[in-house]
């Protein structure tokens, strides 16, 4: 059974273990703390039901899959013999340099080091290693155990042989890479999402919509079709000829709208005040764990739709 190491315990590092023990990697957990993997290990074991009944365990029984990930508090015991190691501590990038330069320094010599970070480039944290041709950044979308995207980002000497390495395991792991060709702040996915946020603020800002109608337009529209396709499939499946077809026809009013675009609004500034009223008429704050439990488990719902309709409809 080939080894993971997963460095950092808290809610990305249990998530990323489950996923790859579902696979059926052995899993090396590690933190800092030493009753930090403890509380990992009781937190995965209560998840691992709910897959369970969802049938997310690819065929295995939760108690399988918790017996492949195995806590560890000895750094050097966790990194021996794993081949890719998964590094989630903080968004801090004098921890990430510190975090690297240990991991480059006691993995063997074969190990892919990858990073959580959603927000660092590689380049800033792996430029002074020794082998910093096997570090990138695996950025997930959490928890990774039911969304397969994650982003595979290399530094600038990271070896195409590393990339294409980490992208087949993913692959074999049950998750779907977005490879990027070159490191770019927000990577992918927090470029898309920002740009819908911007947009987002700015309309509540300006009086044109509540929060609520906002999420609705979300919620009850664009993402039923974002569920299972992506915005180029969309465009070219919505007019007859295609995507060059649409890009003919409707191009002029995207081109009108940008300029309106362009100037952003303060998040933190007197929107917040709308915002957070709007969010907590909807939902009290005392209720906010609740909902995420909620949301997790319409998450494994959803990801059971898909799987199943994967199969009767084709990717």
């Amino acid at each position: 059974m080939q080894k993971t190491a997963i460095i950092g315990s808290g809610f990305i590092g249990r998530a990323w273990a489950i996923s790859f023990a579902r696979a059926g990697y052995q899993v090396s957990l590690w933190d800092q703390a030493p009753d930090a993997v403890a509380k990992a290990r009781g937190y995965i074991a209560d998840v691992l039901a709910d897959l369970e009944r969802n049938d997310l365990l690819n065929g295995n029984s939760p108690e399988t899959v918790l017996s492949r990930i195995v806590a560890e508090t000895d750094l050097a015991k966790a990194l021996e013999g794993a081949l890719h190691i998964q590094e989630n501590t903080p968004e801090n990038l004098d921890t990430k340099i510190k975090v690297f330069s240990l991991l480059d320094e006691a993995a063997d010599a074969s190990a892919v080091i990858a990073s959580s970070t959603s927000a660092l480039l590689p380049s800033k944290f792996t430029e002074h290693l020794k082998n910093r041709q096997r570090c990138l950044v695996v950025h997930p979308i959490n928890p990774p155990y039911l969304i397969p995207a994650a982003e595979i980002v290399p530094a600038p000497w990271t070896s195409g042989e590393v990339v294409e390495r980490t992208r087949a395991f993913l692959v074999a792991a049950g998750h779907a890479p977005l490879v990027m060709k070159r490191e770019l702040d927000g990577f992918i996915m927090n470029r898309m999402q920002g740009a819908l946020l911007e947009e987002a603020f700015r309309l509540v800002a300006e009086g044109y919509a509540t929060v609520e109608d906002v999420d609705i337009g979300i919620r009850d529209g664009l993402a039923l079709r974002w569920s299972f396709m992506g915005p180029f499939e969309t465009i070219d499946l919505n007019a007859p000829g295609g995507v060059r077809d649409y890009v003919e026809r409707y191009q002029i009013i995207y081109e009108r709208l940008f300029p309106q675009m362009q100037h952003r609004v303060d998040w933190a500034g007197e929107v917040l005040e709308t915002v957070e009223a709007g969010r907590r008429e909807r939902l009290p704050e005392d209720k906010l764990v609740e909902r995420q439990v909620w949301r997790d488990r319409r998450l494994m719902a959803l990801a059971a739709h898909k799987k199943k309709s994967t199969q009767e409809f084709g990717q």
